[in-house]
């Protein structure tokens, strides 16, 4: 309606006065009576006839007030019957949670089933005499299991099939190397396969891909810059003999001792020179 609160308690008490010309009044009329869904015919009638409706039920006001509240009774439910809906709702939603239920603990072992059925054997065998006390305390003692060791084993005895730990640093890895100075380079991946060998340009670089960990020699390692999956990887002076760097470079970043040099104890397993 977009009127003052005021406007429509005098609508409603039949105090027209109060709202202004007529003309304004019985517009008032038929847009609350459109909204009632009453007839805005009969309204306006009974607003021209002037008669008491105060007095006269069948008048404006009773009309604007039943139907008024009728339509607010039909637009839904109160909030006091919302919350209570809510709260029975939640009630109901606690009793099926049962939080402080305890769960039903797994089935017994067979193990404590065996003794539970021995003992009594046990005990009415000892009542009859038909056995010693003794034999009555074996029937009663758990039933011994099989001690289950490695050597038991066939396969584990023939040292076969036994998983084998995963190579340190393994993985895909891609290395890039930038030259500061002239350097040879001999990269091995971890089947032993060579993946690259010659020689790096000063001011170039050179991008390596392969199954880590990648074996590397550089021919003047302090020329070299490292990146392992795009990340800069320093080289430690342990790598060097000389202006010779030689590691194991992981997929995690990590540069590790030659494998191959440590077999030896120190001495390289073949003395790379560079190609060509």
């Amino acid at each position: 309606m977009h009127l003052d609160r005021w406007v429509i308690d005098a609508l409603e008490a039949d105090d027209y006065q109060r709202i202004g010309p007529t003309v304004y009044a019985k517009g008032h009329l038929k847009k609350y009576a459109a909204l009632l869904g009453l007839p805005a015919a009969e309204i306006l009638a009974s607003y021209e006839s002037g008669a008491p409706v105060r007095e006269q039920p069948s008048g404006v006001h009773s009309m604007l007030l039943s139907s008024r509240d009728e339509h607010s009774s039909s637009r839904g439910f109160s909030p006091v019957q919302i919350a209570a809906c809510a709260a029975v709702v939640l009630i109901l939603a606690v009793l099926w949670w049962r939080p402080w239920h305890v769960r039903a603990k797994a089935p017994a072992s067979a193990a404590p089933a065996a003794v539970a059925a021995a003992t009594p054997a046990a005990a009415d065998a000892s009542r009859s005499g038909i056995v010693s006390s003794a034999d009555a305390a074996s029937l009663a003692a758990p039933p011994a299991v099989p001690a289950v060791s490695d050597a038991a084993d066939p396969s584990v005895a023939a040292g076969g099939d036994a998983p084998t730990a995963p190579l340190p640093g393994a993985g895909r890895a891609r290395l890039r190397l930038s030259f500061s100075a002239d350097s040879w380079v001999d990269v091995h991946d971890a089947s032993g396969k060579r993946t690259f060998a010659g020689n790096g340009l000063a001011n170039s670089v050179k991008t390596i891909s392969g199954l880590a960990p990648l074996r590397v020699y550089l021919g003047f390692g302090s020329g070299v810059q490292l990146e392992i999956n795009d990340r800069a990887v320093a080289i430690g002076p342990q790598f060097f003999a000389g202006d010779v760097a030689r590691f194991e470079a992981g997929a995690d970043g990590v540069l590790r001792r030659d494998s191959h040099t440590d077999q030896t104890h120190g001495a390289p397993a073949r003395n790379p020179r560079p190609p060509g």
